[in-house]
């Protein structure tokens, strides 16, 4: 067993040149010239733009109506903020209550 402990650990002896360096010194980057393609950013956000704007220029989409289902929305004790019965992130013309949306 102190064999193995003197060799580096069995497996571990071959990866002790790599140990004490640091990624810059492997020659591992983390730029975003580290793919070799520098110019792909910026059509990348464009695009990303683009979409946000488009997606955004459609208008309001009618929401669903609602059923009661007897599964979701179980409130086994009230939230702790708020009365108790809105999440924390509550959105009343998408999120509704377990009886019914509140604008109703």
């Amino acid at each position: 067993m102190k064999k193995s402990v003197e060799n580096g650990g069995g497996g571990c002896a071959r990866f002790s040149p790599l140990l004490g360096r640091s990624g810059a010194q492997l020659g591992w980057s983390l730029s975003s010239g580290a793919h070799k393609e520098e110019g792909s950013v910026l059509p990348c956000a464009g695009v990303s733009m683009l979409n946000v704007f488009l997606k955004s220029q459609h208008g309001e989409h009618k929401r669903p109506e609602f059923v009661t289902y007897p599964h979701p929305r179980i409130r086994s004790k009230p939230f702790p903020w708020g009365d108790g019965n809105h999440t924390l992130f509550h959105n009343s013309h998408v999120n509704p209550l377990p009886t019914r949306y509140e604008d109703e």
